[in-house]
Formats: C-alpha cells, sequence, structure tokens
C-alpha cells in the first residue's frame, strides 16, 4: 500500500499514527502527559492544568490580579492628563457632561488597555518568584529547590 494519495498519505495518521487526526480524540495508548513544575511558583501540576507557557491557574490569578491594580493606576493617570488639557486648552463652556463623560471612558479604556499590556508583559517576562514554594502541595524537606538567577 502506498503512503500517497487519498486516504492513504501518511500525514493523515495524526501523532499516533491512528486515523484519529482531527477528530480530538486522543486514542487509549497516547502516552500519560503526567506532572510538570509550573516555571513560576515551581508547584508540581497537572500537565493539563498548566496554560502553554506553563504557568499554574493560581500564578495566572495572582498575576491578572497584580495587572488589573497596576492599570487603574494607568487609568486614573491617562484621566488626570486628559481632564488637564481639556480644563487648560479646551476649556468647556457647554456640555461640561460630555467632557465627564469623555474623562471617565478614557479613565475605564485606558485602565482595561494598561491592564492587559502589564499583563502580557508580566507573563513574556515569566520571571520565576524568589524563593517559590508551591501554592497547595509542598515538596519534602530533603528535596533542593532550583534557583533562577
Amino acid at each position: 500500500m502506498s503512503d500517497e494519495g487519498y486516504g492513504g498519505n501518511r500525514f493523515d495518521r495524526g501523532v499516533y499514527g491512528s486515523s484519529h487526526a482531527g477528530t480530538g480524540v486522543i486514542p487509549p495508548s497516547a502516552p500519560d502527559l503526567g506532572e510538570m513544575a509550573c516555571v513560576r511558583c515551581l508547584g508540581q501540576e497537572d500537565r493539563s492544568d498548566l496554560d502553554r507557557l506553563l504557568w499554574c491557574e493560581e500564578c495566572r490569578a495572582t498575576v491578572r490580579a497584580k495587572a488589573g491594580r497596576w492599570g487603574w493606576v494607568a487609568g486614573l493617570a491617562v484621566a488626570a492628563v486628559l481632564s488637564g488639557w481639556i480644563w487648560l486648552v479646551v476649556k468647556p463652556d457647554l456640555l461640561v457632561g460630555a467632557w465627564v463623560g469623555t474623562v471617565v471612558a478614557s479613565f475605564w479604556l485606558g485602565a482595561k488597555v494598561a491592564r492587559e499590556a502589564i499583563y502580557g508583559a508580566l507573563r513574556f517576562r515569566s520571571t520565576p518568584l524568589v524563593e517559590a514554594t508551591p501554592h497547595s502541595k509542598h515538596p519534602p524537606e530533603d528535596e533542593q529547590r532550583v534557583r533562577f538567577q
């Protein structure tokens, strides 16, 4: 039988050499993914619980909260600069409520954009915590920790 042609293409067999390619079904003979260490907290998690950058859910939530706090600060800075510009340059006489709405919208959008940019930058750096300890599972006392510098 040839490996070429319709139905016999060797690329149609997928990763495990079966006809499950493209169906989303992993055959029973697939290797077990096992546990891996989160690159940020060094906690052992099931491979399916880690994302593509090998971060666990707790680390993602922690960094997202940190980015959210910094995002609100950045949004406040954007709103302050915009309101200063409006007050000093535009000097509105009419429709003050519309200008207030513009400042509030800039605060909201600036915070959201800054949050995502900061989150992306923190994820891109992907630096492990100093003296990282896993969130819920602690290793045995005699196990040596890997230090990243």
